[in-house]
C-alpha cells in the first residue's frame, strides 16, 4: 500500500494502547485511538480504588505515544464497507485499517434485581459508584460480594482488610480458575481476613434485593452492599455492525487476530476470540494480543503474510488485601499447576506484576514517541478530523 496507512484503535485498554503503541513506531503509519474517557485506566487495580488505596486511573499521555491521536468518544458503529467508525458524539473517523480492541466490562446477570441492586468493580465508573455506596454505608454493615473469581476474591479480601464485614458467595467452588492445591492458602487468607465463605450446594443467588441476597437453599443474607463479580461480558459494537461474533457477542477471528468477515478489521483483547485457539480475558492476554494485532496489520501493509498467534502464559497473581497475596503457576498453555507463591511474597508477585505491565506500556509509548521526535509524524499527511470535538461526555466503558 503506497502513502499514509490511517489505523483507528477502538479501545483504550491494555490490548488497544499496546498495539497503537506498536503500530505508531513505524514510517508512514498513523493511528488514532477512539476511548471513552481521557485517561487509562488499570482495570488490575480497579479493587484498590474501591478501598482508596489507588486512583488506578493514569494520563494517556503517560502510557501512549505522543504521536498516536486521541479522540474521547465511544464508537457506535462500524461501517467496513466505507472503512469509518461513527461515534456517539455526532462523527465518523476513517480507517485503512482498524483493530477491534473494545474490551470487556461487568456481566448482564440474569438474576432478579441484580442489575437494580448490585454493584461492579469491572469498569472505573461501576468501581466509583461502588466506592461511593461503601462510603455511605455504616463500617460495620454486611457487604456481599458475589462470584470468587480473581476479581471476587480480590475484592472481598481488600474490603476485609479494611474492616468490613464481609460475605463472599462462591458458587459451587472457591477460586474454580485456581488448582485445588493453591485454594488452600487462599481459604486460609480469608479465613483470617474474616470472611465468611459460601461455596457448594445451595450457595447460588437467586434474587438480590435493596438490603439482602437470596441463595437457592432458601437462606437470606442480609446486605447492605452487593457487588457480583461473576463473569463478563462484551460490548456488541461487533454485532450491530453486522460483523460475525460468537454466542458471548466476541468478534470470530482467524489464527492472525483477523475478522473473518474483513481482512482490514483485526481484534485485540477480551473482545475477539479465535475459536480453534481460545484463551482466557485477561490483562495477561491483552498485552500479548495488542502487539500482535499490530503485527499482522503492518505485515499486510509490506505485502506480507500474517503469521498465526502464539499466546503464552505464566499463571495468575492475586491480591488478597496488601498484605497477602497468591501467585499460581501455570504451564506455557494456561493450565494451572501445583506451584504456587503465598502470603507476603505472593502480595509482591503480584504488585511487581502490576508495575512491570504499567511500564511496559510506558515504554512503549517512550519507543513510538521517538519516532516523532525524528520528524517523520510533521512530514506526513494530517490525520483526517471527525466533525466534532475530539472531547465530549464520558460513556459507558467501551475499552
Amino acid at each position: 500500500m503506497n502513502g499514509n496507512v490511517e489505523v483507528v484503535v477502538v479501545g483504550g485498554g491494555y490490548g488497544g494502547v499496546t498495539a497503537a503503541n506498536s503500530l505508531a513506531r513505524r514510517d508512514g503509519v498513523s493511528v488514532t485511538v477512539v476511548n471513552p474517557r481521557p485517561e487509562f485506566v488499570e482495570r488490575i487495580r480497579l479493587h484498590q480504588l474501591v478501598t482508596g488505596s489507588d486512583d488506578a486511573v493514569v494520563g494517556f499521555g503517560k502510557v501512549m505515544g505522543g504521536n498516536v491521536r486521541l479522540v474521547v468518544d465511544t464508537a457506535t458503529r462500524i461501517d467496513a464497507a466505507e472503512r469509518r467508525v461513527s461515534l456517539a458524539g455526532g462523527g465518523t473517523v476513517s480507517y485503512d485499517y482498524l483493530v477491534y480492541a473494545v474490551g470487556s466490562g461487568a456481566s448482564a446477570p440474569d438474576v432478579p434485581g441484580a442489575a437494580e441492586f448490585a454493584h461492579w468493580v469491572s469498569d472505573l465508573e461501576g468501581a466509583e459508584r461502588l466506592r461511593s455506596a461503601l462510603a455511605a454505608s455504616a463500617a460495620s454493615a454486611p457487604v456481599t460480594v458475589v462470584g470468587a473469581g480473581p476479581t471476587g476474591l480480590e475484592t472481598a479480601a481488600e474490603l476485609a482488610e479494611v474492616g468490613r464485614k464481609v460475605t463472599l458467595v462462591c458458587g459451587k467452588v472457591l477460586g474454580p480458575s485456581l488448582h485445588a492445591r493453591v485454594r488452600r492458602p487462599v481459604a486460609r487468607r480469608l479465613a483470617k481476613l474474616g470472611v465468611t465463605v459460601l461455596e457448594g450446594s445451595g450457595a447460588q443467588v437467586t434474587e438480590v434485593t435493596r438490603d439482602g441476597v437470596r441463595l437457592d437453599d432458601g437462606r437470606e443474607l442480609p446486605s447492605a452492599v452487593t457487588i457480583w463479580t461473576a463473569g463478563f461480558r462484551v460490548p456488541d459494537l461487533a454485532a450491530r455492525s453486522g460483523l460475525r461474533t460468537d454466542t458471548e457477542g466476541r468478534l470470530v477471528t482467524d489464527a492472525t487476530l483477523t475478522s473473518v468477515d474483513d481482512v482490514r478489521i483485526v481484534a485485540a483483547g477480551d473482545a475477539g476470540v479465535m475459536p480453534d485457539h481460545p484463551f482466557r480475558m485477561s490483562c495477561q492476554a491483552a498485552t500479548q494480543l495488542g502487539p500482535a494485532a499490530a503485527d499482522t496489520i503492518l505485515r499486510r501493509i509490506a505485502g506480507k503474510k500474517a503469521a498465526p498467534v502464539r499466546m503464552f502464559f505464566a499463571g495468575q497473581c492475586l491480591s488478597l488485601g496488601r498484605k497477602e497475596g497468591v501467585t499460581q503457576f501455570s504451564y506455557p498453555n494456561d493450565k494451572v499447576n501445583a506451584l504456587r507463591i503465598s502470603g507476603r511474597p505472593g502480595a509482591g508477585v503480584k504488585e511487581i506484576a502490576c508495575v512491570f505491565t504499567l511500564n511496559k506500556l510506558v515504554s512503549g509509548a517512550r519507543k513510538a514517541s521517538s519516532r516523532a521526535s525524528h520528524g517523520d509524524s510533521t512530514d506526513r499527511p494530517e490525520t483526517p478530523q471527525p466533525d466534532h470535538p475530539t472531547t465530549s461526555p464520558d460513556t459507558p466503558r467501551a475499552a
